[in-house]
């Protein structure tokens, strides 16, 4: 069931508000990190940890929180979320060392598992299909917008107030949204789709934990691959992340209550959209990190002059949200996407080309096609993975919608790092290394997985037994018995002896 008037105009600005927050607090946390080493006399692996713990954190709970939001509101656990991000932010403002920096930044991952799913979530539940994709548009844009402004703005944060400015400036829009979550009453569902089973068992809590080990040891494992000396740990982790998964698929197939539905598992389209966004992140934010450290440490440029190089990726990004709904009902979901993969790799491969003298303008083309190319296969895999998904099922469709969006650039990044070890003289200079060749060959990836994507923007969902909305005028004969004249003869069915 979905909402009406008031009731969608606040699920969307919570759903938009909440998705810019995280995004806002990724990308204001990397410039801020050098003033908070500095001020708490911490060394580099321990301000690492301040984003692995939340990376790791977010990334092993998204799903099961979506469930969570399945089984007991969207909006419920979207409050619970949003006010524990605001409470952790505060908390880390006023952190006294970096050993409470990271154990809040573990909540604070906590709290933004809860709050993520439950954005896509509240926008099932509150509009219709056929008008998702618009909404999600929407959010993208605050995505995109919030992700441009977050170097510039923590960077001047930091510069006029310190790095714990940078913490505070997410408390009081978290705070508003949480709020206004809990002002209204959670939609109502219909009791077809939303008929959950009493009991701890239902949540298939160990199903959550083998899930979360899997994705947790997975993220970890990205993150320290690129650290010196750490191949044989890394080697480790992925062989137990992959022991989890394998644990998983086993419980899975047995448990009366998955986690993962068989309905989403198995629907090609969801799997497609998953694909995509997993290729699609990891190829853009491998190739910002590599393009970062080519501008800053090639070009000698500082970090508002590098942000500015890249800045038509976000405005691509802002303006190509809205016009993706329109292009996906006029040419549909399949094509839609892969002319954003299309887009995508041609924006890789225009950057691998660069030297050490590239031009702003070079730099610029090749960001504003990352831009467009990422925008538009964002939408339409969202808007397929989010629509296709069942509405008892939205939750979890979400909690995988960020699960490949948090993976996809852990992934990337990973790639590009030991990638760059492989040319240490050159690595940095796109044309001299094979990083970039490389992430555009995983941006390729994202067109046989658009490829898959459904060829119409939506589909009738005709539930089993019912009759077609026009039915063919051919069966006279069930009015028979009202006719008058001789009745007709009973069947012989009469004589038969039943058993």
């Amino acid at each position: 069931m979905t909402a009406t008037g008031p009731r969608r105009a606040s699920t969307l600005a919570c759903s938009v508000v909440g998705a810019a927050v995280v995004a806002l607090d990724g990308t204001v946390l990397t410039v801020a990190q050098p003033a908070l080493q500095r001020d708490l006399h911490a060394d580099v692996g321990q301000v690492q940890w301040t984003s692995t713990a939340y990376l790791v954190t977010v990334a092993s709970l998204l799903v099961f929180a979506g469930r969570l939001g399945d089984r007991h509101g969207h909006r419920r656990v979207f409050a619970v979320g949003a006010l524990g991000f605001a409470a952790a932010s505060a908390g880390i403002a006023l952190a006294p060392g970096i050993g409470a920096v990271i154990a809040l930044r573990v909540l604070q991952g906590v709290c933004g598992a809860l709050l993520q799913p439950a954005t896509l979530g509240m926008l099932r539940t509150a509009f219709p299909p056929e008008r998702l994709a618009t909404p999600i548009a929407v959010r993208t844009a605050a995505i995109g917008l919030a992700a441009a402004a977050g170097p510039l703005v923590g960077g001047a944060l930091v510069s006029s107030y310190g790095w714990r400015a940078v913490f505070l400036l997410g408390v009081p829009p978290t705070l508003a949204i949480g709020l206004l979550a809990l002002t209204g009453p959670e939609p109502r569902a219909d009791a077809r789709e939303r008929a959950p089973s009493a009991g701890l068992a239902a949540l298939d809590p160990l199903g959550a934990v083998l899930l979360a080990a899997a994705l947790g040891l997975l993220v970890h494992g990205l993150v320290d691959a690129p650290r010196p000396g750490g191949t044989g740990t890394t080697a480790l982790v992925l062989a137990a992340a992959l022991a989890a998964g394998a644990a998983l698929v086993r419980h899975e197939r047995r448990a009366p209550h998955p986690l993962l539905p068989p309905e989403l598992m198995r629907s090609v389209p969801i799997r497609a959209g998953l694909a995509v966004l997993l290729a699609a992140s990891a190829a853009l934010f491998g190739t910002l990190f590599v393009a970062t450290y080519f501008l800053q440490d090639v070009q000698g440029l500082g970090p508002l002059d590098c942000a500015l190089r890249v800045l038509p990726l976000a405005v691509l990004m802002v303006l190509g949200a809205p016009l993706c709904p329109p292009l996906q009902r006029r040419f549909g979901p399949r094509r839609t996407a892969a002319a954003g993969a299309v887009l995508l790799t041609l924006g890789v491969l225009l950057l691998a080309r660069l030297d050490a003298t590239a031009s702003a303008v070079s730099v610029g083309t090749g960001a504003a096609l990352l831009g467009a190319g990422f925008v538009t296969l964002m939408v339409t895999a969202t808007s397929v993975v989010v629509h296709r998904a069942p509405e008892a099922h939205a939750g979890v469709a979400g909690g995988l919608q960020q699960t490949a969006m948090n993976i996809g650039p852990a992934l990337g990044v990973a790639t590009a790092t030991l990638l760059l070890a492989l040319a240490p003289d050159g690595g940095f200079v796109p044309d001299r290394g094979v990083a970039l060749p490389a992430l555009a060959v995983i941006a390729a990836l994202a067109l046989p997985a658009a490829l898959a994507l459904p060829d119409t923007a939506h589909h009738a969902r005709q539930r089993p037994g019912k009759r077609p909305r026009n039915p063919p005028r051919e069966r006279p004969r069930e009015r028979q018995g009202t006719r008058r004249g001789p009745t007709p003869p009973e069947p012989r069915r009469r004589f038969c002896v039943r058993s």
